[in-house]
């Protein structure tokens, strides 16, 4: 009996060491999209609002410059679609371009897409609140033409114009709360979140680089958490382990006494 314990505690130490090298899928990634590097990394010279991802990021310098200007190349968009967006607005808009083309904190909300232009995008990235709602109070004068800004454009000129027959009006009235401006005009990529900034629970577009990335702990906490959902999802991650891995774990379970396999069994439905 001696014997088989040690046989098959040494079994689970060899899964475990495979599996440890392996590295999360989740954390430090960059999506793959129009402009994104395949790899975070250092980038000591990106623009303006766009810097305090520089020590580690998904976006060149010149994808950060390009994220401030009118004229851009990265996606033809028109901030000016409704007259002049003032500029208290549009800095929300640049940082919520500077979060999206460089953070390499976003990998628990990355999905798989069928587009010409991208193959994975964010979806339901919980926003802090704060976040949010200055972003509303400072555009809430600005005007635009509609609620979802991913679509329903027209392209005739090759830049987005509004749509023949709609109107202009408030952001106020486009988006009554701060919760709808967050949530609809990029398809549901954010979810406006009642965590606070430096909670931990929530991404933040906004934070001061000196003080360390917040959004690096937050990832690493909605990882944990998708890692440890129902039973699909869970099956669905001992699918994904090593095939030397899924060979060596029925072994140690047969090899255990009985006893000792039936308390373990709760051990393996955390995976």
């Amino acid at each position: 009996v001696a014997l088989a314990v040690a046989l098959a505690v040494a079994l689970v130490l060899l899964a475990a060491g495979v599996v440890a090298p392996v590295k999360d899928p989740l954390l430090n990634v960059c999506m793959d999209a129009k402009h994104h590097k395949s790899e975070p990394g250092p980038e000591g010279k990106l623009y303006e609002q766009c810097f305090p991802w520089k020590d580690n990021a998904c976006c060149t310098a010149n994808t950060s410059l390009e994220a401030h200007k009118d004229q851009s190349y990265l996606y033809n968009f028109n901030w000016n679609h409704c007259g002049v967006m003032p500029a208290k607005c549009k800095r929300h808009f640049i940082q919520d371009t500077c979060l999206y083309e460089c953070s390499p904190n976003l990998g628990p909300w990355i999905e798989q897409v069928d587009s010409s232009w991208r193959r994975e995008r964010i979806l339901h990235v919980p926003l802090c609140k704060e976040d949010c709602q200055e972003w509303w109070e400072d555009c809430r004068d600005a005007r635009t033409c509609k609620e979802n800004w991913h679509k329903g454009w027209n392209w005739a000129t090759g830049r987005n114009h509004c749509p023949w027959g709609s109107v202009c009006r408030p952001f106020s009235q486009v988006f009554p709360r701060a919760k709808d401006l967050c949530e609809k005009i990029w398809s549901n990529s954010f979810k406006y979140s009642p965590e606070p900034r430096g909670s931990g629970r929530c991404i933040q577009m906004w934070f001061d680089p000196a003080q360390g990335n917040p959004n690096v702990a937050v990832a690493k906490y909605y990882a944990w958490r998708k890692r440890s959902s129902p039973a699909p999802e869970r099956a669905r991650a001992v699918r994904a382990l090593p095939g030397p891995v899924l060979l060596l774990l029925p072994l140690a379970l047969v090899l255990l006494p009985r006893d000792l396999g039936a308390g373990g069994s709760r051990g393996w439905g955390s995976l």
